[in-house]
């Protein structure tokens, strides 16, 4: 079925319009047409079918054919803290990110980063990684798109480690503990757990030192050192696999 994601007051209303970008997809890409059944969501949980009332060149007309189907929010939460990688790194870090079910994710600006943005640039490039994560949700069936946070420096991320439950450290150190070793020590009844990805290069010893004392766990993924998005994915799977239910 096709998919679409409308905010929450157009998935609720009698009927809505879809204009710019969004209908020339569904014309040109998805090639629907007056009958048509579409399935929209809002990323919060909530999803109806519409059928396709209008085609035009400006808009697409639907109209909801089912009553509003909400879905709980899950249990296990997993939030990604990624250091802003470069290029269009970011952006299919937070593709895979949204397909294997993350709750959240901290964009981080750490010393080693060499993505630096202002005030206003981290306002347009969030808005630009929303849009990513809605695209994924639509496309692997979830409907919840993650909370995307401004981007942050690295001490302003630290406070949110003990909030977000266990939090791992992907670590190039010595004396960092195996990821499957680590998990051993965990109880299995927890609902969050926050995973730390430090930029190419990795963190600083002060950084890591700052993010140790404020409770994260540093572990090594092994003997190659991955590049940043790799490594994001690789800890997202194994938490994922351990502690989903």
């Amino acid at each position: 079925m096709i998919r679409q994601y409308l905010d929450t007051v157009a998935l609720k209303a009698e009927r809505c319009q879809l204009e710019g970008e969004e209908a020339r997809h569904l014309v040109s890409v998805l090639r629907i047409a007056v009958g048509s059944v579409v399935e929209g969501f809002d990323g919060c949980g909530c999803c109806r079918s519409f059928c396709v009332r209008e085609v035009t060149k400006r808009y697409v007309e639907l109209e909801p054919t089912t009553g509003l189907h909400e879905e709980p929010p899950p249990e296990f939460r997993l939030t990604l803290f990624a250091c802003i990688s470069k290029g269009s790194r970011m952006e299919w870090t937070i593709e895979k990110a949204v397909e294997l079910g993350v709750w959240s994710i901290v964009p981080i600006i750490s010393e080693r980063t060499i993505v630096r943005l202002d005030a206003g640039e981290g306002v347009q490039r969030r808005e630009r990684w929303l849009r990513v994560a809605r695209e994924a949700a639509r496309q692997c069936g979830s409907l919840w798109v993650p909370q995307i946070e401004l981007p942050c420096q690295l001490t302003e991320s630290a406070p949110l480690v003990k909030e977000r439950g266990p939090t791992f450290m992907a670590s190039l150190y010595e004396g960092a503990q195996p990821l499957r070793v680590t998990l051993k020590n965990v109880q299995q009844k927890i609902s969050q757990v926050g995973w730390y990805v430090g930029p190419e290069g990795d963190f600083t010893p002060g950084e890591e030192e700052a993010l140790r004392l404020a409770g994260a766990i540093p572990v090594s993924l092994g003997r190659l050192v991955l590049r940043t998005e790799t490594a994001a994915i690789y800890g997202l799977s194994v938490l994922n696999n351990e502690f989903f239910v």
